[in-house]
C-alpha cells in the first residue's frame, strides 16, 4: 500500500510529465531577454513566486516581487511573471492589465490555459494540476488538499527553470552563492 508521500510524489510526477517542455524553454528565453522582472501570485502561489524571484536574483537578474516597497515600475522590454492557477483571480487580472498597458510582456503560469487571463498573456506555461478551482466533488484529482499539487509543481518547475537559465547564462553555483544574503 502506498503512503501519502508516495501518492503525492507520484501525482507531482504525473503533472510534471504533462508540462510542455517548449513552453518552459520559451519562458526561460523571456526571462533571459527581459530588462526588469516582477513576479506575482496570490496566497501559496505567491510564496512559490517569491522563492523563484530569490533564485532569479541569485542568477543575477533584475527582479522584484509585486507588493514589496522596492518594486520598480515596468515598461517595454520588461517582464511580468504571474501565477493564476484557477485562471480567475481578480488581482492577477488587474495587475496583468497594468503591466500590459505599461508595455511589459506577461508570462502566465496557470492550470486553466483556456481561461480569459490566458488570452492576455504573451507566453504561457500550462500546469495541468488540481487547484482550488477544482478541489471538490467529482473534480478532485489529488490526495493533496486544495491547490497543493499545483503549488508543489510550481516549486519543481521553478527549480528546473533555474537550472536551465544557469546553463543559458553560463553561471554556476558559486556565482549564485556569492549573491546570497549574508544577513542570516
Amino acid at each position: 500500500m502506498k503512503t501519502d508521500f508516495n501518492t503525492a510524489i507520484a501525482e507531482l510526477g504525473e503533472v510534471v510529465d504533462r508540462i510542455d517542455n517548449s513552453a518552459i524553454e520559451t519562458g526561460c528565453q523571456a526571462i533571459q531577454e527581459a530588462g526588469k522582472i516582477v513576479l506575482y501570485g496570490c496566497g501559496r502561489e505567491g510564496l512559490q513566486m517569491r522563492g523563484f524571484a530569490m533564485r532569479l536574483y541569485h542568477l543575477g537578474f533584475d527582479v522584484a516581487v509585486q507588493g514589496d516597497m522596492t518594486t520598480p515600475p515596468l515598461g517595454p522590454g520588461d517582464l511580468f511573471i504571474v501565477s493564476d492557477g484557477p485562471g480567475r483571480l481578480a488581482t492577477v487580472e488587474a495587475l496583468t492589465r497594468v503591466a500590459k498597458n505599461a508595455g511589459a510582456s506577461v508570462l502566465l503560469l496557470t492550470a486553466e490555459p483556456t481561461a480569459a487571463i490566458a488570452g492576455r498573456a504573451d507566453r504561457l506555461i500550462a500546469i495541468p494540476a488540481q487547484t482550488m478551482a477544482k478541489d471538490q466533488g467529482d473534480t478532485i484529482s489529488s490526495v493533496l488538499p486544495m491547490g497543493s499539487v499545483y503549488e508543489g509543481t510550481l516549486f519543481l518547475l521553478f527549480e528546473i527553470m533555474v537550472l536551465k537559465l544557469r546553463d543559458r547564462i553560463r553561471s554556476d553555483a558559486q556565482a549564485m552563492r556569492a549573491r546570497h544574503t549574508n544577513l542570516e
